[in-house]
């Protein structure tokens, strides 16, 4: 039993990890609906991308099928991450070019997603995020209900954290463009995997972690330095 309770906290925290990815997709992605339907759209987006996975691992032979070559050296597994990594790589470069637009800000063009759209965006994305995790999960138990348990809990700990995260970006044009600029760059990681280039995740999150450092730091002076001047006009 504490066998599978270490093994449960350590796909906890994988998916955790895992799930920074998530929460940035949905912060941007939700960002282009009206405020009143957000949080639904989370709630709903992130409902629908859980039982997804969890219909993945129901599908684990065919999953392991997958790494198989489909067309030469490429499988069906590298042809999703490739189609994933482009897709991402498109959205965020499109995105960012609406926010330094303002496009948002002066016009309704900005806004053209509909409910829909954006929930199939989230759960189509989180299925290219999901292959690798769901695969790595199996390989290091072929206990489901441990798999299954972990996913249900590390996705209600990303549906605690997606909307706090996600208004605090959506209110800080910089912090959104950095996010954006994260996506640009796991979309490449997502190309790269798929083109069988491996990019380890610490070479991804570390420098994503320090550039989010220093851009906090940089709020903290303004917002220091707002309140000094406040002070002195007083």
């Amino acid at each position: 039993m504490a066998d599978a309770l270490a093994l449960l906290a350590l796909l906890i925290g994988l998916e955790l990890v895992l799930g920074v990815d998530n929460i940035l997709v949905i912060a941007i992605f939700v960002g282009r609906l009206p405020e009143a339907q957000r949080q639904r759209a989370r709630v709903i987006g992130l409902a629908l991308a859980m039982v997804a996975r969890i219909a993945l691992l129901g599908l684990v032979v065919f999953l392991v099928g997958m790494t198989r070559p489909l067309i030469g050296s490429y499988s069906a597994r590298d042809l999703i991450l490739l189609a994933g990594g482009l897709f991402l790589l498109y959205k965020a470069v499109t995105e960012i070019h609406h926010t330094i637009a303002l496009t948002d800000e002066t016009t309704q063009a900005g806004k053209v997603d509909t409910f829909g759209k954006v929930i199939g965006q989230i759960v189509l994305l989180d299925i290219v995020f999901s292959i690798d995790s769901v695969i790595t999960a199996v390989g290091l138990t072929n206990q489901l209900w441990i798999i299954i348990t972990a996913v249900i809990l590390s996705f209600a700990g990303i549906l605690f954290f997606a909307r706090p995260i996600g208004d605090f970006i959506l209110r800080h044009p910089a912090l959104k463009i950095l996010a954006l600029s994260f996506l640009i760059t796991i979309g490449v990681t997502l190309f790269m995997e798929g083109l069988h280039k491996h990019v380890p995740k610490a070479y991804i999150y570390l420098p994503m972690g320090f550039a989010l450092a220093v851009e906090i730091l940089q709020m903290w002076y303004e917002n220091n330095r707002r309140k000094r001047e406040r002070a002195k006009e007083a």
